[in-house]
């Protein structure tokens, strides 16, 4: 049961999150404290057991049938009984590690870093609880999940008392939303074929799949073109918004029958995230300790 609920949080995605929000908090405080502390551990595993968990739960049906899944992109247990067992066991572990950090973190900051906390958890559930489905949503879709990884930086720079309309500041939140809606939008193209015939709606399902991976490739060069209005050094993250463009404009020619071949730059994605990270990394050190 515990590793299910582990496999559910998506262990290989935890620091998308946790990185945000820690290097967002450390940069804008200059200090260790308690908020950083606590936020990056509720960043790194309760919101993604929150994020992806409820997802699996509710999207149950739908992995089934999907052939991507079962592995690294999410775990589907093929046993209905146990999975309802192991479904309820996700929601329970959701809301018990969920609650006690959010209730302190909000008692933490200001009326408006509660109010950005509250909008990011909303985001996440809203993408694919009953009622909301948000993923369901073209467009919206994409900014949701965009949301899920920009927010929690967003957040971190509220916290701090930041100024998000700062020169230095806004390209970075706005180019991290406009590069999260083009990885959404990108690994929405894979299941164009699958959606359809189980009647899920997304902006691939919508624009089709040579569209949104147009789309896609556009989004992450606008994100480039934001960073590079940032003062120096901080501009040179352009560059790294490359690498992402470059891999999904190789499938600028799928089609939607031929939409399932998306998954091998999904894939190219996942492992991107890795060497990437590790540049803007060396990027913040750089800026931080003013070697640049």
């Amino acid at each position: 049961m515990i590793a299910n609920i582990v496999k559910a949080s998506r262990p290989v995605s935890w620091i998308n999150t946790a990185f945000p929000f820690a290097a967002g908090y450390l940069m804008a405080t200059r200090e260790v404290d308690a908020i950083l502390i606590i936020g990056t551990l509720f960043f790194l595993i309760p919101y993604n057991l929150l994020m992806y968990g409820v997802n699996d739960v509710f999207d149950y049906e739908s992995d089934l049938a999907n052939p991507r899944k079962g592995g690294i992109e999410g775990d589907v247990i093929r046993d209905r009984a146990q999975a309802r067992r192991v479904h309820r066991a996700i929601l329970w572990s959701s809301a018990l590690t969920v609650v006690p950090f959010v209730v302190w973190l909000l008692l933490q900051g200001s009326v408006a870093a509660g109010a950005t906390l509250l909008l990011v958890v909303f985001a996440v559930i809203a993408y694919s609880a009953p009622g909301l489905r948000f993923k369901e949503r073209p467009f919206l879709d994409s900014f949701t999940s965009a949301v899920h990884f920009a927010g929690p930086l967003v957040y971190a720079l509220v916290i701090a008392d930041v100024p998000l309309g700062d020169r230095a500041v806004w390209p970075i939140w706005v180019a991290f939303l406009a590069w999260g809606m083009a990885s959404h939008a990108f690994g929405a193209v894979q299941d164009v074929k699958a959606d359809r015939e189980g009647g899920i709606g997304s902006i691939a399902t919508v624009l089709g799949a040579r569209t949104t991976v147009l789309l896609a490739v556009g989004w992450y060069l606008l994100a480039g073109i934001v960073l590079a209005t940032l003062p120096w050094p901080g501009n040179l993250a352009a560059f790294l918004v490359l690498p992402y463009a470059m891999s999904v404009a190789r499938f600028r020619r799928i089609t939607d029958e031929t939409c399932e071949d998306a998954n091998r730059g999904w894939r190219t994605f996942l492992w991107l995230n890795q060497p990437v990270g590790f540049l803007v990394t060396m990027l913040l050190i750089a800026v931080w300790r003013g070697w640049l």
